[in-house]
């Protein structure tokens, strides 16, 4: 293992992420990983590594790093506009910083995480299979922590990538178009005629009580008939409306089972843009189908299949 990158702003939110753990469901430990996938995994391809290694998630304000020696990364997901030396970083493409440079980020334009890849992959404490940063834990990650002034950040293994592979624009997410696709949830019943309507009609705010767990949103309030149901499983995208019909997006970190009624759940090619939702956004819904969903998530896979790792 080899120090590559010395935190010296951490940044709002800075963790270390990768896929997650979705095998350790079933003992109540949630996934967690990346919130937003199609850019972690981008990210790792145009650095040359495999989808799964661990990255930087940089949430809203970024940190500055200076490379301890020279490595190549790439940065994908939001556009949090990063800088080496006061000019602009290219992002969604692979590029050499220099031993001494600094990367810092100047602000958010558009998104709310950008994902930093190193060549190599990002070395951290594993739990349960995963480097991901759990923070309700502390488990995971640096300590289960997020970054902190004065950290040495190391990659796994040394890597030899050449720069210059990048993701044509075409194929690059548009983070500005807050559109979530879903599917009716087994409980969309309970909803009457009236709410239906204003749930996929509206626009809904994200609030500021929202984190990694789930996205508050706030809205016409939505009228549910019936009990609590009881307890089953959820999943990332599930939209879960409690008694005060205000509806919650469930996130990475979300709870593994709860009772609250699910009226809907994002599909999976809709989760990178709730994965880039922060606070005072608004989003609104779209209702789909089963085959749409599919058709939505082989085209999402299609846009990485030209960055597969050597």
């Amino acid at each position: 293992m080899t120090a590559v990158l010395r935190v010296v702003k951490p940044g709002l939110l800075t963790t270390i992420q990768d896929l997650g753990r979705p095998g350790a469901i079933a003992g109540g430990v949630p996934p967690g990983g990346a919130m937003d996938r199609l850019a972690h995994r981008a990210a790792n391809l145009l650095a040359g590594n495999p989808a799964g290694d661990a990255t930087l998630e940089c949430t809203l304000v970024g940190p500055s790093l200076v490379a301890e020696r020279s490595c190549v990364i790439a940065i994908a997901g939001g556009d949090l506009s990063p800088k080496v030396g006061g000019r602009d970083a290219p992002m969604w493409t692979a590029f050499t910083l220099a031993e001494g440079e600094t990367l810092s980020f100047a602000g958010r334009r558009a998104g709310a995480r950008a994902y930093l890849a190193v060549a190599g992959g990002f070395e951290a404490g594993r739990w349960l299979g995963s480097r991901s940063t759990y923070l309700l834990a502390r488990r995971g990650g640096i300590e289960g922590r997020a970054l902190a002034e004065g950290d040495m950040l190391e990659r796994a293994v040394d890597r030899d990538v050449e720069p210059g592979r990048s993701l044509e624009e075409s194929l690059r997410p548009d983070y500005t178009r807050r559109v979530l696709r879903a599917m009716a949830g087994p409980q969309i019943r309970r909803l009457d005629t009236a709410s239906r309507r204003a749930f996929f009609g509206e626009a809904w705010t994200v609030s500021t009580q929202s984190d990694r767990m789930g996205a508050r949103l706030e809205g016409p309030e939505l009228a549910m008939s019936g009990e609590d149901v009881l307890t089953f499983g959820l999943v990332a995208g599930a939209i879960q409306v409690p008694r005060s019909g205000q509806p919650i997006l469930l996130l990475a970190d979300h709870q593994t089972a709860g009772g609250y009624p699910v009226v809907a759940t994002v599909v999976s090619a809709s989760m990178p843009i709730a994965g880039q939702l922060a606070p005072g956004d608004d989003v609104r819904f779209e209702l789909i189908t089963a085959t749409q969903a599919r058709a939505l998530r082989v085209e999402q896979a299609q846009r990485l299949a030209s960055l597969s790792a050597p």
